[in-house]
């Protein structure tokens, strides 16, 4: 379909292209649901969508480049997406 692009770089952002249509119909069926504890639930139902989407764009791209990488770089990686995902969800 795309020969030019690399696998995981269509894989990513085909994940990404997908987690905007997710945010931008949700954001549609809030307006649609026009009450506040609706938009809250549909809202709260997002906050699962954006984590999994960067665990899984990240690991895409890890195992996209993991030969070109040694394993200290790679854990160092891995330390910086847990810490991310940690501030994300800490209060």
């Amino acid at each position: 379909m795309f020969w030019w692009l690399n696998q995981a770089v269509f894989a990513m952002g085909l994940l990404r292209i997908i987690s905007g249509t997710i945010e931008l119909c949700a954001g549609l069926l809030m307006w649609r649901l026009n009450a506040v504890e609706k938009a809250l639930m549909v809202n709260a139902a997002l906050a699962m969508v954006g984590p999994l989407v960067l665990l899984t764009t990240t690991t895409i791209g890890l195992v996209g480049i993991a030969d070109r990488l040694s394993l200290a770089k790679l854990l160092w990686i891995g330390i910086g997406v847990t810490c991310i995902l940690i501030g994300v969800k800490a209060k």
